[in-house]
C-alpha cells in the first residue's frame, strides 16, 4: 500500500551509506587536491556533494532519518561558517519539505481511516502536498462546511520506519559526528526514539493542540489553528496562511526577525504556564509569522506600518512535555540566583536536583563561571543573537581542551529535564538564524517562576516541592542518572 521504503534492509542500507559516502569523497577530494586543485575549492565541492547526499537520503527516507535531520538543522548556526555553508540549504529544506508520498497512497489511507466516502467530507482537495515531514504530509483542503483546512496523513508504515531508522542511526552515531562538529547525536536519537509513540498518536496530538488552541484562542500574538477532525492516521486542522519562519531567516527584514524572535520566545515560556503542555519541536518548519487581522491592522497604519501587530503561528503538536505546573521553578531560581553571583546559591540547587551527583564534587565558582556566558541573553534587557554567539559557546564547551569542556563533562542531565533542555537549546538555535534582537529578560519575568525574587517570597509559607513530574518517556525508562549536560 505505502511507497515509503519500510523493508529495514533496504532502509539500513540507505542510511550506513551516509558515513560511506562521507567517506568516499573525501578520498575522491584527496585525488583531486593531488590533481593540482586548491584544498579550499575541493573542500567546498566535497561539502556540498555530502549535503546534497544528506539531503536526498534523509529527505527520500522520511521517518526517523529525517526526524534526525530536522533536528539536526536548528543546531546549523553553532557549526563554523566554513563548515555550515554548504550544509545549511540542504538542512533546512528539511524544515518544510521532503519528497511526497503519490496521491493514491493519501487517497488509501484517507478511504481507510475516514471511510470509502472521505471526499464527501471536502469541498476540494488538493492531491499535491504543501508540506511533507517525517511521519506524514500535510494537504490543502476545504472542509464541507467552507472552512480552508490542513489535512495531516501519516505515512503508512511510519512507526515501524521510525523505530529502524533510530536503531540503526543509533549504531553508527560517532560516524555522523561530523555533521555537527562537537554534538553528541547518540543521546539526541535515544531522546528521539523516546517521543517516538507520542508522535505517532494523532489523538494525543489533537488533544495537546485543541488544548493550546482554546487558551490562545484571543490571544493577540499567537495563533493556533483549531482541531476540525481526527482519526487513526489522520489530522484536519484549520488552515494559516503566513511566512514560514525559515523564509523569515532566508529573506526577511530586520524587524521582521525580531517580531518572530520575540513572539517565539513570548510562546516558549507562556505556553507551559499557560497549558502545563511544552511544545517540544521548534523547528523553523512548524511556525509561521503572520500579518495582523483588519482591525489591528489599521492601528498598525496608524502607527506607521508597526510590524509589532503581527502574529507567530504555530503548527504541529505531535511532540509536547506534560508539565502541569509550568517550567520547573528550579530553572528560574537557578537563573536569578547565577545572575545575583551566588555560586553556593546555585550549586545547592543543581546537586539538590541531580545535575550534579552525589559521587561528584565540584567547584561552586567554577559552575558559575561555566554558566554566566550561556546565560548572557538574560542580563541585558535586549539581546541579539547570532551565529558568531552561539559559535562561541559551542566552541567553549566542545573543545575537550577548555575547562569548560571538562566541567561540563561531570554535570549530568536529569531524564525529565532532557526534553526541556532540548527545546531550550533549539529554540535559541532558531532564535540565532533569525539573528534576532529579542528581550528575552521580559519574557522571563512573565511567565517562568522564580525568575524574580519576588516569586520566591510569594512561595515561601506555601509546599516549595519543586520536583519535575517528568514526562511519560522518563517514567517508563526508569533512569536516575540522566545524560551528561554537553549531549
Amino acid at each position: 500500500m505505502s511507497d515509503l521504503p519500510r523493508k529495514a534492509v533496504t532502509r539500513t542500507a540507505k542510511l550506513a551509506a551516509l558515513p560511506l559516502g562521507f567517506a568516499g569523497r573525501a578520498t575522491w577530494g584527496l585525488g583531486k587536491r593531488i590533481g593540482g586543485k586548491s584544498a579550499e575549492l575541493v573542500a567546498r565541492e566535497v561539502q556540498q556533494r555530502t549535503a546534497d547526499q544528506l539531503f536526498k537520503t534523509l529527505g527520500e527516507l522520511k521517518g526517523g532519518a529525517m526526524k534526525l535531520g530536522q533536528a539536526l538543522s536548528v543546531f546549523e548556526s553553532a557549526l563554523p561558517e566554513e563548515v555550515a555553508g554548504p550544509y545549511r540549504a540542504a538542512l533546512t529544506k528539511l524544515q518544510e519539505a521532503a519528497p511526497p508520498l503519490p496521491a493514491r497512497t493519501v487517497h488509501e489511507v484517507l478511504a481507510t481511516r475516514i471511510g470509502e466516502d472521505w471526499r464527501e467530507y471536502f469541498l476540494e482537495f488538493e492531491d499535491a502536498p504543501a508540506a511533507a515531514a517525517s511521519i506524514g504530509q500535510v494537504h490543502r483542503a476545504v472542509w464541507h462546511d467552507g472552512r480552508e483546512v490542513a489535512v495531516k496523513v501519516q505515512y503508512p508504515g511510519a512507526g515501524e520506519a521510525l523505530l529502524s531508522d533510530l536503531a540503526q542511526l543509533s549504531r553508527f552515531a560517532r560516524l555522523l559526528g561530523p555533521l555537527v562538529p562537537g554534538m553528541d547525536i547518540k543521546p539526541l536519537i535515544k531522546e528521539l526514539r523516546n517521543r517516538v509513540s507520542e508522535e505517532l498518536d494523532y489523538e494525543l496530538e489533537a488533544r495537546a493542540q485543541q488544548e493550546h488552541a482554546a487558551e490562545f484562542e484571543d490571544d493577540p500574538d499567537v495563533v493556533i489553528p483549531q482541531v476540525v477532525h481526527q482519526s487513526d492516521q489522520v489530522l484536519v486542522t484549520e488552515w494559516i496562511d503566513g511566512i514560514p519562519l525559515s523564509e523569515v531567516i532566508a529573506e526577511g527584514t530586520a524587524e521582521q526577525r525580531d517580531r518572530a524572535g520575540q513572539l517565539l520566545a513570548r510562546f516558549l515560556f507562556s505556553g507551559p504556564a499557560r497549558t502545563g503542555l511544552l511544545h517540544a519541536d521548534p523547528h523553523p518548519g512548524n511556525f509561521r509569522l503572520l500579518p495582523p487581522v483588519a482591525e489591528r491592522a489599521e492601528q498598525a497604519e496608524e502607527d506607521g506600518g508597526s510590524i509589532r501587530s503581527w502574529r507567530l503561528g504555530v503548527l504541529d503538536f505531535g511532540t509536547v512535555d506534560r508539565l502541569p505546573g509550568g517550567l520547573p521553578r528550579n530553572i528560574g531560581d537557578s537563573l536569578r540566583l547565577t545572575l545575583e553571583g551566588d555560586a553556593a546559591g546555585v550549586y545547592g540547587l543543581l546537586r539538590e536536583e541531580g545535575f550534579v551527583k552525589d559521587s561528584i564534587d565540584l567547584d561552586p565558582d567554577a559552575v558559575l563561571g561555566y554558566l554566566l556566558p550561556i546565560i548572557e541573553p538574560t542580563r541585558v534587557e535586549e539581546f541579539t543573537f547570532s551565529r558568531g554567539w552561539i559559535r562561541e559557546q559551542a566552541a567553549r564547551i566542545a573543545d575537550p581542551r577548555s575547562p569548560a569542556h571538562q566541567l561540563g563533562r561531570q554535570l549530568n542531565l536529569p531524564p525529565s529535564y532532557v526534553l526541556i533542555h532540548r527545546v531550550t537549546l533549539s529554540t535559541i538555535g532558531v532564535l540565532c538564524q533569525l539573528g534576532a534582537t529579542v528581550r528575552l529578560r521580559d519574557e522571563l519575568e512573565a511567565w517562568l517562576p522564580g525568575f524574580l525574587a519576588e516569586d520566591t517570597a510569594d512561595t515561601e509559607d506555601t509546599d516549595t516541592d519543586t520536583e519535575v513530574e517528568g514526562t511519560e518517556h522518563s517514567e517508563e525508562e526508569g533512569e536516575q542518572e540522566g545524560e551528561p549536560v554537553q549531549a
